[in-house]
Parts: structure tokens; C-alpha cells; sequence
């Protein structure tokens, strides 16, 4: 497959000289990488249910919090020796249901408001969110490798907690329904391209 390359927002990882430090400590202190991946969607689960309530502000905290968990139980497993399948299915499946959950406590806080605008924007971005990964998914499953994405999780992440935070989150809406959709449509060109090249690989963020 010929090489494919395209851009990206934000670093898929935080420094090593950043993320090292930590990861020591909570080697130490007998974390395990599936109990960061567990603390991290029940944050999330959390962040859902604050913003359905209205405490939007609260949830955008809770949402980075939980989120930047993330970023660790990978390289915690790296560091242990304790990277495996069954860690990356796991890892996986929770940051989509971790994203769904905010944005369904988004959707029910716009609905309980008669904001039909937000609620149907969260909806589209729910979907787009998980075409995204699912593009990915099926390429890899057909043998290809493909991890770029303009607006992938760490950028969809990012954007949604600091609406919440800041009160932008009709604008933030409209930005995560069109890019994730964009993004799904990016993926799935540069998957045909993959895999329908002699050899190669796309890089990028997860």
C-alpha cells in the first residue's frame, strides 16, 4: 500500500518527559492500566449525567479529568509489560462509550430545554464519532493500518469540555457534527487508498 499522510491537530500523546513521571508513581503504587481505563469511563459516565442536570461547568472539569486518563493506562501498560489485546478492546470500547455518554447527557440537556438545534447537533456528532472509529475498525480488521484523522478523540475532547466550561456549546456543537463527519469522510478515502495499494501505512493520531 502506497503511504498515506494528512494532518492533524493535536499529538496523539503527551511528552514522554510529561506522562514518565507519573506512570512511575502509579506503577508504584499498584495501578493497574484496566482500573485507569475503568476510573476514566465512570468519570466520563459522571460528566454525562452533571451536564443533563445542567451543571455544565462541573461536567467540562469532570470530562478532562476523566478523559486524561486516557493518556496514561496506555503508557501504564507500556511501562508494566502489561500491553495486550484484550487491554487495547478494552480501552477502546470505553472511550467510545465515554464519549457517547457525554454527548447523550448533552442531547438530554438540550431536549429538557427545547434547544431541538443542540439536541439534533449532539445526535449527528454521536454518529460521526462513531463512524470515525469504525472506519478505522473495518480498515485494520481488512488488513490496513490507518490511524490518522483531522478530528480525532483528543480534538473532539478537548473542544467539548472547554464548551462546557466556557459556554460556547451550540458553536462547539455545530464544529464536532461537521468535522467528525468530515473527519469519517477523510478516513474512509484514505482507508480505500490503503488498502487498495500494494503496500503501506497511514499514521497519525488514534
Amino acid at each position: 500500500m502506497a503511504r498515506v499522510t494528512s494532518m492533524k491537530l493535536l499529538p496523539s500523546r503527551a511528552p514522554a518527559s510529561v506522562l514518565g513521571p507519573i506512570v512511575a508513581v502509579l506503577a508504584r503504587a499498584g495501578v493497574t492500566p484496566n482500573m485507569l481505563s475503568v476510573t476514566g469511563l465512570l468519570g466520563n459516565g459522571a460528566a454525562g449525567l452533571l451536564v443533563a442536570r445542567g451543571d455544565l461547568i462541573a461536567a467540562g472539569i469532570v470530562m478532562l479529568l476523566a478523559s486524561g486518563l486516557d493518556m496514561l493506562d496506555g503508557a501504564l501498560a507500556r511501562a508494566t509489560g502489561k500491553a495486550g489485546p484484550v487491554g487495547a478492546l478494552l480501552d477502546s470500547t470505553f472511550d467510545r462509550v465515554s464519549e457517547a455518554a457525554v454527548l447523550f447527557g448533552v442531547l438530554w440537556y438540550a431536549l429538557d430545554r427545547g434547544h431541538d438545534d443542540q439536541a439534533a447537533l449532539a445526535f449527528v456528532a454521536i454518529v460521526g464519532s462513531l463512524l470515525v472509529s469504525y472506519v478505522r475498525a473495518r480498515v485494520e480488521g481488512l488488513g490496513g493500518r490507518l490511524t490518522d484523522g483531522l478530528f480525532t478523540r483528543a480534538e473532539r475532547v478537548v473542544l467539548l469540555a472547554l464548551a462546557l466550561i466556557f459556554g460556547f456549546l451550540r458553536g462547539a456543537l455545530w464544529v464536532l457534527a461537521v468535522l467528525t463527519l468530515v473527519t469519517a469522510a477523510q478516513r474512509l478515502y484514505l482507508g480505500a487508498r490503503v488498502l487498495g495499494g500494494p503496500g503501506g501505512t497511514a499514521g497519525g493520531t488514534p
